[in-house]
C-alpha cells in the first residue's frame, strides 16, 4: 500500500522535501513524515494531561466544558478543513493545531501568567517553549532518543507559528534552551513559519473565540441580549428570531421565523412533555407553521414549505 497523495498548491509544504529529523530514522511505507509526527502527538504523555488542563472553566466543574484537550481537537479540524480548501498539507497543519498547547500549565492564560511571575528571577516561563522541550527532550516513548523526534518542518512550527522570534533573552532558561537547540538544530527562528503553521495559529484563534462564547452561554455568565451588543450578533439574530417566549422550567422557547403546522409540533411535544403541552398549546394558533427552539435547541427546521406529509421528517432533525 502507497502512502496517500493528493494534489496540493504548489505554496504548499511538501513532505518529500522534509528537511528531516535531528536523529535519523526510516521511513514508514505507509503514512508520510508529518502524518507520522501526527500519531507521535497523539499518543504522546503530555498530549493526554491535556484533559484535565482548563481552557476557560475550571474541567472538573461541569462535564461539558472545553478543556486544553478537546480545545486542542477542535482546532485541529478546523486548521485541517482550511488547509484542504487552500490545498495546503493537511497532516501538517493538523499536527501543529494537536501540539500547540502541550507546554500549557494548568489553570488557563491565568496559570501561565502566576507560573511566569514564579519564575521571574529565573527567566521566566513560555508555554511554546515548554512544548518544543516537551517534544524535544521531556517526552520518553523511544530507546534511542529523549522526545518525539518530530519532523523540521513540525518544530519549526511549534516555536514560530505565532511569528518569527526576534526578542528573547538570551541569559533566561527560555532563551537558552532557544539558544542551545537552534546551535545543534537551527529553526530559522528570525523567519516565519510554514503557511501550515500559520493556518494552525489563526485555527487556534477561531476555535477558542466561538467555543468560549458558548461555554460561557452554557454557564450563565451572559444572555444572548448581551452578545447582540455585538454588531454581528445582532444582525444574525434579528434574521433568526421573532419572539421569545418564557418557557417551561425556566428555559425559553424561541419561535423561528418559518411555520410549522401546529398539529405537527403537538404530536412532537407530546412524546417529550405533557406539561409543556398544556402550558404551551394555547399560545400556538390554529394554522399556525413554525420552526421553535426549546431550551437553545433548535428542534425543527424547515427552509422553505414542504410538501404535505414531508413535515414530522424534519421535526428534531435542527441544529
Amino acid at each position: 500500500m502507497d502512502i496517500l497523495v493528493y494534489k496540493k498548491a504548489k505554496y504548499a509544504t511538501d513532505f518529500n522535501n522534509s528537511r528531516g529529523r535531528f536523529y535519523s530514522e526510516s521511513e514508514s511505507e505507509h503514512r508520510n513524515p508529518f502524518h507520522r509526527d501526527k500519531d507521535r502527538v497523539i499518543h504522546s504523555e503530555h498530549f493526554r494531561l491535556l484533559k484535565h488542563k482548563t481552557q476557560v472553566f475550571i474541567a472538573h466543574t461541569e462535564d461539558y466544558y472545553r478543556t486544553r484537550l478537546t480545545h486542542s481537537i477542535e482546532v485541529s479540524q478546523i486548521a485541517r478543513t482550511i488547509a484542504r480548501i487552500l490545498r495546503l498539507d493537511e497532516d501538517l497543519s493538523e499536527v501543529l493545531a494537536l501540539s500547540h498547547d502541550l507546554g500549557h500549565p494548568p489553570f488557563s492564560h491565568s496559570g501561565e501568567e502566576a507560573l511566569d511571575e514564579c519564575m521571574r528571577d529565573f527567566g521566566g516561563f513560555d508555554h511554546n517553549v515548554q512544548t518544543l522541550k516537551i517534544v524535544t527532550r521531556l517526552e520518553k516513548r523511544y530507546p534511542d532518543f529523549g522526545g518525539l523526534n518530530l519532523s523540521w518542518e513540525t518544530l519549526e512550527g511549534i516555536l514560530k507559528h505565532n511569528g518569527p522570534i526576534k526578542n528573547y533573552k538570551n541569559k533566561s532558561p527560555i532563551g537558552f534552551f532557544i539558544k542551545d537547540f537552534i546551535s545543534n538544530y537551527d529553526l530559522e527562528i528570525s523567519t516565519f513559519a510554514s503557511l501550515e503553521a500559520q493556518i494552525s495559529s489563526l485555527s487556534d484563534d477561531i476555535a477558542y473565540n466561538n467555543h468560549d462564547i458558548d461555554d460561557g452561554f452554557r454557564a450563565k455568565k451572559f444572555k444572548i441580549k448581551d452578545i447582540c451588543e455585538i454588531d454581528k450578533f445582532m444582525k444574525k439574530h434579528k434574521e433568526i428570531v421573532i419572539k421569545p417566549t418564557h418557557g417551561y422550567g425556566g428555559k425559553n422557547i424561541i419561535f423561528l421565523n418559518k411555520k410549522l403546522e401546529k398539529k405537527k409540533i403537538l404530536n412532537y411535544i407530546k412524546q417529550h412533555d405533557q406539561v409543556m403541552v398544556q402550558k404551551f398549546l394555547p399560545k400556538i394558533k390554529q394554522g399556525d407553521k413554525r420552526i421553535f427552539v426549546i431550551g437553545g435547541v433548535i428542534k425543527g427546521a424547515i427552509r422553505r414549505v414542504p410538501k404535505r406529509g414531508s413535515i414530522i421528517s424534519n421535526i428534531g432533525q435542527g441544529g
